[in-house]
């Protein structure tokens, strides 16, 4: 079972699932919206919020592993974290301890810390907590940042990029290190994960085979695009403030303040964790970035914002 299967890494782990024949039901919240499905892999749906207790035993029939990748920070300041993210996941590891399942398996961030002075990286550390409390056997994976075809985080930057007019603010120069790993190298970690008994109680943390300026990365992408752009340093509190006017005016902003907080220091781990533990060369960033070029571009961003104005209260 996964939840926030309707998500960019869910919809790359449930197609990595698919084709090994694992059977997969998906963890939805009742909504009024249509959930985004991948087309074409048969799926069972259990629908339940996570504060419905008998409707989470009811998820759990015939459950045997669970991928817990919901999370509300795609809503940005708006987030409910502590019903989500905390709750949540406290009240899901109940039942599925309950229901003897036997993995849980959890998507976190790295940074993740009890004390971090970061909400979002407060309450990833929080529901790591909730979930180690239970006798589940338990796999914690904190990723760095994931990209791909249909994220938030590369399609957001080139969105800003391409809209700003020659400038582009930067909050210290651009000068945080991040390590990105591209989408379906992450869902192939947690996929063999499941047939990986060292990774069981354990917290791994993972990332891509190169650090990256944040300044890089915005250069590799408007080369990707075929712009130029000046970046100029901006005080991350200003430039704080100017997201959070965004943020109110404009829901679909492709931007947070999670953003901005993820950009406050470097977001890296060792790098040779995927080659070592997993035998997996992962994809360098600049050799899978071709989903930015052209009109195709074009037309899947405008989508892709307007899928997330009318899911902001899912669990993508």
């Amino acid at each position: 079972m996964i939840t926030g299967g309707t998500g960019f890494v869910g919809n790359a782990l449930i197609r990595q699932l698919s084709t090994l024949g694992y059977p997969i039901k998906l963890l939805i919240r009742p909504s009024k919206s249509s959930p985004n499905f991948p087309t074409g892999i048969p799926l069972d749906v259990a629908i339940a919020s996570f504060s419905d207790m008998k409707g989470l035993r009811a998820a759990m029939k015939g459950v045997d592993i669970i991928f817990h990748l919901a999370s509300a920070e795609s809503s940005g300041r708006q987030a409910q974290l502590n019903l989500v993210d905390v709750q949540g996941a406290d009240r899901l590891a109940q039942v599925a301890s309950q229901a003897k399942v036997n993995r849980f398996i959890y998507l976190s961030h790295l940074g993740a810390d009890n004390a971090s002075a970061y909400p979002l990286l407060k309450a990833k550390a929080f529901a790591e907590r909730a979930i180690k409390k239970t006798n589940l056997p338990y796999t914690i994976v904190r990723s760095a940042v994931a990209f791909g075809k249909d994220d938030h985080f590369t399609n957001g930057l080139a969105s800003l990029l391409k809209l700003s007019p020659f400038v582009v603010m930067l909050p210290d120069e651009g000068s945080t290190l991040l390590q990105p790993i591209w989408v379906d190298d992450l869902a192939t970690a947690l996929t063999w994960a499941i047939d990986m008994p060292q990774t069981i109680n354990e917290t791994i943390e993972i990332g891509g085979p190169e650090y990256l300026s944040f300044k890089e990365i915005c250069t590799l992408i408007t080369e990707k695009m075929g712009i130029k752009r000046h970046f100029i340093n901006v005080p991350p509190v200003l430039l704080r403030f100017f997201t959070e006017i965004f943020e109110t005016i404009t829901p679909n902003f492709p931007s947070s303040v999670f953003w901005l907080d993820y950009l406050a220091t470097n977001r890296t781990t060792s790098m040779d964790v995927l080659p070592r533990e997993f035998s997996l060369i992962p994809a360098r960033m600049h050799q899978r970035l071709d989903y930015l070029k052209g009109e195709s571009f074009r037309k899947r961003l405008w989508t892709l914002f307007a899928k997330r104005k009318r899911t902001i209260t899912r669990w993508d």
